[in-house]
């Protein structure tokens, strides 16, 4: 009886085991031709943009913060998280010295790598003017890229009246357009046009509501079906053309018509710059169940 159960025991074991590694197989193939999409939130802004992305809830692209603040970093909701620099900055955040982000991050490269190295498309997100997001960012760019991902990403500057922000949203912009494939800055200022009468933390939460839709747009654009289908390979061809890009951000109830949409867009522009001359445009529709084709 021993011997026989004991058979039984091995038979069971090597049977679970066989519908194990099926079980594995059958998820390498059902990841297999989907792009894998990382959407990095570097800094304050930047978490604050994965926080709301986690709300929202984003499908087939897995959310990451990094900070040197811990106290700011245990306060986002994340499906990683990453405290970089810890022996240079003790969980205390960089002081606003985007000199000291950079080498926290690149304390915390391998880490880093972990986090992005099996990515076809990088999203970083994150505040330029600051020290975590100006600094940093950068860095997930370049160890993003010596992967092969696609790296783009999507930023917002100062207001006119923070001057010493501006300087350093400024170098951290020069170093970040070198290293990313597409760079999309968007102004704080230009919410002014948006949301006038709005708060100060109020109006930046709309920038965040902005950004953390547009990305969830796009990585579920990819990785969703859809009825007019962009893929990556479109996703990748227009974003490796590189450069500075804009966004141009539109909405109207339906009853208004598609004309008001369009001219919305093209209105609002959240960047300063004259994008009649772009060699690229990535078009993302959003509505409702009784949207008609004529609208697309």
């Amino acid at each position: 009886m021993k011997e026989n159960s004991m058979e039984n025991f091995i038979a069971t074991a090597i049977e679970n085991k066989v519908e194990e590694e099926s079980r594995l197989k059958i998820d390498e193939d059902e990841l297999f031709g989907i792009p894998q999409i990382t959407i990095v939130g570097c800094g304050g802004a930047g978490g604050n943009t994965i926080t709301r992305l986690n709300k929202l809830g984003v499908k087939g692209a897995k959310t990451v913060a990094i900070n040197t603040d811990k106290q700011a970093l245990d306060l986002v909701e994340a499906d990683h998280k990453l405290l970089i620099g810890k022996n240079l900055t003790k969980g205390l955040g960089a002081g606003g010295f985007p000199d000291v982000a950079e080498r926290a991050a690149r304390e915390s490269i391998h880490e880093l790598e972990e986090l992005v190295k099996d990515s076809d498309l990088v999203f970083i997100t994150a505040g330029m003017g600051g020290g975590t997001g100006t600094g940093s960012a950068p860095v997930v760019a370049e160890v993003a890229k010596k992967h092969n991902a696609i790296v783009t990403c999507m930023v917002s500057t100062p207001f006119n009246v923070e001057r010493a922000r501006l300087i350093k949203a400024d170098e951290g912009l020069d170093k970040l357009r070198v290293k990313a494939d597409s760079t999309v800055v968007l102004d704080n200022n230009k919410l002014l046009e948006f949301v006038p009468n709005l708060p100060i933390n109020q109006a930046f939460s709309v920038m965040d509501q902005m950004i953390a839709e547009t990305v969830k747009g796009i990585s579920e654009t990819i990785t969703m079906p859809s009825l007019i289908n962009l893929d990556y390979a479109d996703m990748k061809s227009i974003m490796n053309q590189g450069g500075l890009s804009v966004m141009l951000w539109g909405e109207a109830d339906e009853d208004a018509g598609v004309e008001k949409i369009v001219q919305e867009a093209l209105n609002h522009p959240l960047l300063n710059v004259n994008y009649k001359g772009a060699n690229g445009a990535l078009v993302h529709i959003t509505g409702g169940p009784n949207m008609s084709l004529k609208y697309v």
